[in-house]
């Protein structure tokens, strides 16, 4: 099961070169994140309620093609892997039918007021374990 985030490109988003600078591009996978936290009951009511959060520790992305000014781009989120403390997803960013863009993440929850991971709530493990889908067949490739 999947998710997914429509975002129109900025034109200060866009570099030197014409097109979507690297910074938004993960920008715009932050916003897919926050969009995964939201559904899964990590927003910012429980965030501000318990002092936990996911913290990004690895992310792997891959420019594929061009993004140009005012493009609308789409999003899609799966997860692939949810333990605990830690959940693994990827985000596919298309442009139209055209892949350009994707990162896989390995986030922890971690209770920032002890300063360490902790385990998911039931009831995010659950929305979480619930959008498991299959792998890309990039997940788990190291650069190369």
């Amino acid at each position: 099961m999947s998710g997914e985030l429509v975002q129109r490109i900025r034109p200060e988003w866009i570099d030197y070169n014409g097109h979507l600078s690297e910074p938004y591009y993960v920008l715009v996978f932050g916003y897919a994140t926050d969009a995964l936290m939201d559904g899964a009951g990590l927003d910012t009511g429980y965030r501000e309620r318990t002092g936990c959060s996911l913290y990004t520790v690895e992310a792997h992305i891959r420019y594929l093609r061009e993004v140009p000014v005012d493009a609308e781009v789409a999003v899609r989120t799966v997860v692939l892997e949810v333990g605990a403390k830690k959940v693994r997803f990827c985000h596919e960013m298309r442009l139209g039918t055209t892949l350009v863009a994707t990162e896989e993440l390995l986030a922890l929850h971690v209770d920032q007021h002890a300063g360490r991971s902790a385990p998911f709530p039931d009831s995010a493990a659950a929305v979480l374990r619930g959008r498991i889908g299959p792998a890309p067949d990039y997940a788990g490739r190291a650069i190369g």
